[in-house]
């Protein structure tokens, strides 16, 4: 299989009869064969999503595909993209003083089990500086000092500047404003700790071993207006009891966060993840297609 003529289709609109008959067709037509393909229809929205990925003949370019899915998304009123299945997201990382996320992403980048291309990693802080250095990833300082919408400005500039696609907050230990959020919402994902709200505050795994907790976990998901409140992409939990110490929860959890934030954002990097309203679509698969 040719991996440089493979490319990726992802669509949603209404769900109205014919949709997936109409993109095999215009695929057949120009002799693509289809590799993968799935689908889901919200009855609730009555809203229809679908992930394909499907290889090119030799003699076909893909701007003719992308072409007569244009005229096709005109007919069924879809939002669509096309793109190489390999095609690498340019990648902000947002940090703060916690290590175990960013470094997490940037071994999964490195051994190519992530479509990311890392841009730079900026902070509130210096304390990650010389992870970022040693990896050659280029490291921001960008203090708060008392001016939060200064701050956000600068980091703005660098996306709009880099045409950054996804916006990742490893750990990242401030709250963003509305308008920083609304400008790109459906690009940043965050992870946190499960207990949120019970357990809220800067030592949310000492109050959790405080009420006896039996469970601890993470979600990673969506920003919005409402602080830890987005559409969630992936969540997972370990069992936890008595004999363990809030030391013992913090480094489990360290764990869980650093293992949910990576799947969340592989799914988001193959293009698995689909927004719908409060919700998400997440396409689960084990390959890259």
């Amino acid at each position: 299989m040719d991996q440089n003529k493979i490319y990726l289709l992802r669509l949603n609109c209404k769900d109205q009869v014919g949709i997936v008959s109409k993109i095999s067709t215009l695929l057949a037509n120009n002799n693509c064969n289809i590799i993968e393909s799935k689908q889901f229809t919200d009855q609730d929205t009555n809203s229809f999503f679908i992930r394909q990925s499907f290889q090119l003949p030799n003699q076909l370019n893909i701007e003719t595909i992308k072409k007569e899915f244009q005229n096709l998304s005109d007919i069924l009123n879809a939002n669509y993209e096309i793109k190489h299945i390999h095609k690498t997201l340019k990648t902000l990382i947002l940090v703060s003083k916690f290590d175990h996320c960013l470094v997490e992403l940037i071994n999964k980048t490195k051994n190519k089990n992530l479509n990311l291309s890392i841009e730079a990693v900026i902070s509130n802080h210096n304390d990650l500086k010389k992870i970022s250095l040693v990896e050659n990833i280029p490291f921001h300082h960008f203090p708060i000092n008392n001016d939060k919408l200064h701050q956000e400005k600068n980091i703005i500039q660098f996306i709009d500047e880099n045409k950054i696609e996804i916006i990742i907050l490893a750990r990242y230990m401030q709250i963003l404003s509305k308008n920083f959020v609304n400008r790109f919402y459906g690009k940043i994902i965050n992870i946190h700790h499960s207990f949120l709200p019970s357990f809220k505050g800067a030592k949310p795994y000492h109050q959790a071993y405080e009420r006896g907790v039996k469970i601890i976990g993470a979600t990673a998901h969506f920003v919005n207006e409402n602080l830890d409140e987005g559409p969630i992409i992936e969540q997972d939990i370990e069992k936890v009891d008595h004999e363990l110490s809030p030391s013992d929860l913090v480094a489990i959890g360290k764990d869980i966060e650093a293992r949910v934030l990576y799947k969340a954002i592989k799914n988001f990097s193959q293009g698995r993840v689909f927004l719908n309203g409060k919700k998400t679509i997440v396409f689960k698969g084990d390959k890259i297609l």
